[in-house]
């Protein structure tokens, strides 16, 4: 069980803006609380399991209410244990690149499979769905190459569909509390690189300070 889960959704590691501001954080998080356990989730070391064959067929005996056969309770308690780390930890840490204006496909894998009834959610036909989360922290390091700001050349409201969707899920599986931190621009050379992604570690750091 940890008081800190860092999930990792950028294959890029020592070259990656989002990686380099979320260790920021928890380098600055580690120094405030000493005694704090911090794990880490790399989604391109993780194996994630394809969701087909048991583990779908498991998904819809779930919701029938039928008993699950024994390779499809396998599946299951495989979705399970992936999920478990999001249910021990207290404050989950994503540093999430944008690909193709939305989330690495890895992340969006890790998504779809964790996100299931009683796993990360619950439904009652009478009040709706439930997140399963709720009670949790979570802060975001978005990493963007280009100016997604009000008048830069892909204006958020048009092309982001990073932040948005993440944020929806994050919601969707009962967190509300949730902080952002943005590093973009990281294509216009290396002064404003290097200017963006230290900004952004001081951001990062002075949360985890707080």
């Amino acid at each position: 069980m940890a008081d800190l889960l860092h999930i990792e959704a950028s294959p890029r590691k020592k070259r990656s803006a989002s990686l380099e501001a979320a260790r920021a954080f928890v380098d600055a998080y580690r120094l405030s609380h000493p005694r704090a356990s911090i794990d880490t989730l790399d989604l391109w070391q993780a194996h994630l399991p394809e969701f087909d064959g048991d583990a779908m067929e498991a998904k819809y005996a779930g919701l029938n209410g039928t008993s699950l056969t024994p390779s499809q309770q396998v599946a299951w308690d495989h979705i399970r244990a992936l999920a478990k780390p999001l249910h021990d930890a207290q404050t989950l840490l994503f540093s999430v690149p944008l690909w193709n204006f939305s989330i690495p496909y890895k992340l969006k894998h890790f998504i779809d499979v964790v996100s299931q009834k009683d796993v990360l959610f619950s439904f009652d036909p009478q009040v709706g769905f439930g997140g399963l989360l709720a009670g949790k922290r979570a802060v975001v390091v978005y990493a963007r190459g280009l100016d997604y700001g009000k008048d830069g050349m892909t204006p958020a409201r048009t092309f982001d569909h990073q932040k948005p969707y993440f944020e929806a899920w994050l919601r969707f599986v009962g967190i509300e509390d949730i902080e952002s931190i943005i590093v973009e621009k990281t294509l216009f050379g290396p002064d404003v690189d290097a200017a963006a992604r230290d900004e952004a570690c001081s951001a990062a750091a002075a949360l985890a300070r707080r």
